[in-house]
């Protein structure tokens, strides 16, 4: 049935959440009627298997249920929106945190701590860590669960790593999903870390209710030309490695980010963006963060601006899907796929130009719609 291994850095103590299997693979027929990675020795669920295992808390099933949903296969795409439509009526519960930062600002640290503390205070934390794709291998190092080593062994904390799988900004259609996916098992707060490389940002803004930006002082000039476009859709923005002999120069860098916030427009509607210092190492600002947030999603209730942002968010989301729905039509017929691999030989060969190698996709396109 598989053979199970456990990682060299394994925790002293930690149980089976560390352990990995590898199961006998399966062929391409007996796929579809397989949850994923299983044997076909195993029974498949269905969605109404799915549908009440979540809504239990059901952990193995909730992973299991993610999994349908990462799936690219047709067979899991409709067992997936079946899943997605019984879970619906349960979920928007929740608080759902976008947290991101350039890589090394500490973004995985400061999401256990404040983890941990949410737990501690009796809220349900899931985090859906989004790891950067390789372009080359497609493979993602998926390190999130060993970067947040207390959080993930915690039983009211779950941790869910995803590869980005090249998309801007690391959020994608199944991130949308799979948020649902722990609302419905009964997560009160979600929290979303991004890739953080400043692409695509407002795709998170299009998911949660609060954003926030985390940075560090002293990461020079280099990292100007991606912040501004972060910052401006950020609620708060929180500088962190706040300790030791780097406080001081954090507390300068929070002043000057206050300074530049009033010459910015807020990101919401009747809320006014803040700087705040923390460590997530001393967990020093850490819950006075969250205390923005709540003081956010309080405001927001308010005004009714919660409520006409998540429709609107909804609204986006199908839009999004229709788009990429049609898109993926387009360029999966055969008349299309074959103009596309002749265009691109003619334009490696530099015998077309770009722009007449654009109309003639164009073309073929258009062609494909009137068929």
């Amino acid at each position: 049935m598989g053979k199970t291994y456990r990682p060299e850095w394994t925790p002293k103590g930690a149980g089976e959440e560390y352990a990995s299997r590898v199961m006998p693979g399966q062929d391409e027929k007996s796929a579809p009627q397989t949850r994923p990675g299983a044997g076909k020795s195993r029974r498949a669920f269905s969605a109404e298997e799915y549908i009440r295992g979540v809504l239990a808390g059901d952990r193995p099933m909730l992973a299991r249920a993610i999994t349908i949903i990462e799936s690219n296969s047709e067979a899991h795409f409709e067992l997936g929106q079946e899943i997605v439509r019984g879970i619906l009526p349960h979920t928007g519960a929740s608080v759902r945190v976008g947290i991101t930062g350039a890589p090394g600002a500490g973004k995985s640290t400061f999401i256990e701590a404040l983890g941990n503390r949410l737990c501690d205070g009796g809220h349900r934390v899931a985090v859906l860590a989004v790891d950067p794709s390789s372009t080359i291998s497609k493979g993602s190092i998926m390190g999130d669960k060993t970067r947040m080593e207390q959080l993930s062994r915690r039983t009211a904390a779950f941790i869910r790593p995803s590869p980005s799988g090249g998309t801007l900004g690391g959020v994608t259609r199944k991130s949308r999903e799979t948020l649902l996916l722990c609302e419905a098992a009964g997560f009160d707060t979600i929290i979303v870390e991004t890739v953080g490389v400043g692409q695509s940002e407002t795709a998170v803004r299009q998911m949660t209710d609060f954003f926030m930006v985390l940075v560090i002082t002293g990461a020079g000039d280099e990292l100007q030309g991606i912040k501004k476009g972060v910052i401006e859709t950020a609620d708060v923005i929180a500088v962190n490695k706040a300790d030791g002999d780097n406080r001081a120069s954090v507390l300068r860098t929070r002043a000057e980010y206050e300074q530049v916030l009033h010459y910015l427009r807020p990101a919401t509607k009747g809320w006014t963006p803040r700087a705040l210092a923390c460590s997530a190492l001393t967990g020093e600002g850490v819950m006075e963060l969250w205390g923005v947030v709540e003081q956010y999603i309080a405001r927001m209730k308010e005004t009714g601006q919660f409520t006409s942002r998540r429709q609107e968010q909804a609204w986006s989301w199908v839009i999004q899907m229709t788009d990429e729905h049609f898109r993926n039509k387009l360029y999966s017929g055969a008349g299309v796929r074959e103009q596309l691999e002749l265009t691109r030989r003619q334009v490696l060969d530099g015998r077309v130009s770009a722009a007449r190698a654009a109309q003639e996709l164009i073309a073929a396109l258009e062609k494909g719609l009137k068929n």
